[in-house]
């Protein structure tokens, strides 16, 4: 389905993307992309209508993936600028929620290309990846492998001067539409996460099977791999053996600041058409913004979505001013982010009424792609416990080296305690 077929009303300004409250953040480069990438996406984007069906869901991604490689947009995958990344994923996903799982799967699939060791893959997919003439996929998840990586089933097994893969991955985006995966399998299935290896295979890989589309409540290309005695080469191999958890892990990590920053853009279109929608929609004689239940859900919607752009945005920063890893950042931005789009695109539903729930509302299709962005890329659960993790290794570092400058503080060293009031 083309961008000239029939399309939506015209979307409403883009008010709730406006730079200025998460200002401190950015500098004039990135200001600049977040106006012209927002002004894209409402233009080129927000109109096209909603896929009916995974079929049309798998084409229109295709579509979108070469739109965003026409517009030079995806040039923000190459150089590790994450504050560039954040921008494009907002203004994406205030546009088009498929369009932004595309844009997603282009940055997992090409992030573990700058794995040391990798720089021929980089070369050979890079370019591909951001003309938008080679789609990306990132398989990771397996059956009875979900938040809990470590129990990776898929083998890969030495063969000379390649590698055999036998396993099964499932709920995989671009899943039989992507030029190649980033595959995520096990050279020792008794070593847990050190056995983990992570593979570049091509789509036409022999010993590679598309399975089958598993099919969300809001279109998007989904779906089973099978790889039955599936070789790749040895110079496939993204890393060492058994470096592959850090390559998925430090990918994920870097990349969850880009999910909160899809669901700030998500929230930012549902406080967008609910703003329109009750400043022109009248009851009981006059309009519905006028009610003080109404400005209440305004408020808390406004709100929430400001403190999750603030959490964003500082996470990106904090990995373009050089951090090592942003993990506790990212996961307190994913967490917090997801979880206040839900809120924010539930309250929209609710101003918007019957027309919210409508197959063809901005806000309905919001509402159902929304919910997977609480799960993908380590559940709401997960970041909870990444976030105590780092807490906690943080305050026993910090205690550490309390007892380091001061042995005598807590009666170590024969140093006697002070005595109890």
């Amino acid at each position: 389905m083309s961008v000239s077929s029939e399309t939506r009303p015209a979307p409403p300004p883009a008010l709730a993307l406006d730079t200025a409250p998460v200002a401190a953040f950015l500098d004039d480069a990135h200001a600049r992309l977040a106006a012209d990438v927002a002004a894209w996406a409402r233009e080129t984007l927000a109109p096209m209508p909603a896929p009916a069906n995974d079929d049309e869901g798998r084409a229109q991604a295709l579509e979108m993936l070469e739109s965003l490689g026409a517009g030079g947009w995806l040039r923000a995958l190459d150089g590790g600028d994450l504050r560039a990344l954040v921008a494009l994923r907002e203004a994406v996903a205030w546009a088009s929620p498929l369009a932004d799982a595309v844009l997603a799967l282009q940055a997992l699939g090409s992030a573990p290309l700058a794995t040391p060791g990798a720089e021929h893959l980089r070369d050979q997919w890079l370019p591909r990846v951001v003309d938008g003439s080679a789609m990306a996929g990132f398989a990771m998840t397996e059956p009875d492998a979900g938040s809990d990586v470590a129990a990776i089933a898929t083998v890969a097994r030495r063969d000379g001067e390649e590698y055999v893969l036998d396993g099964r991955k499932t709920l995989i985006s671009n899943a039989g539409i992507a030029d190649f995966y980033v595959v995520f399998a096990t050279v020792d299935p008794r070593a847990g996460r050190r056995g983990i290896t992570a593979f570049l295979v091509p789509a036409d890989a022999p010993g590679l099977r598309f399975a089958g589309a598993q099919v969300l409540a809001s279109p998007h290309p989904l779906g089973e791999l099978a790889f039955e005695g599936c070789r790749v080469p040895a110079s496939n191999r993204i890393g060492d053996e058994g470096a592959g958890f850090r390559v998925g892990m430090a990918t994920l990590d870097r990349l969850r600041a880009t999910v909160a920053a899809a669901a700030c853009g998500m929230a930012a279109r549902a406080l967008d058409e609910a703003l329109a929608h009750v400043r022109a929609r009248h009851q009981f004689g006059k309009p519905l913004a006028d009610f003080q239940l109404v400005q209440q859900k305004l408020a808390r919607m406004a709100t929430e979505l400001a403190a999750a752009r603030l959490l964003t945005w500082r996470a990106a920063w904090e990995a373009d001013r050089g951090a090592d890893r942003i993990t506790l950042e990212s996961a307190m931005a994913k967490a917090y982010a997801t979880e206040a789009a839900q809120r924010v695109i539930d309250d929209a539903v609710q101003l918007l009424g019957g027309r919210g729930v409508l197959a063809d509302s901005p806000v309905d299709r919001l509402y159902r792609s929304v919910r997977a962005l609480r799960i993908y890329e380590g559940t709401t659960e997960v970041q909870h416990l990444v976030i105590a993790s780092q807490l906690l290794r943080a305050a026993g570092a910090a205690e550490a080296e309390a007892e380091r400058a001061d042995p005598a503080r807590d009666g170590r060293d024969g140093a006697t305690p002070p005595a109890s009031p």
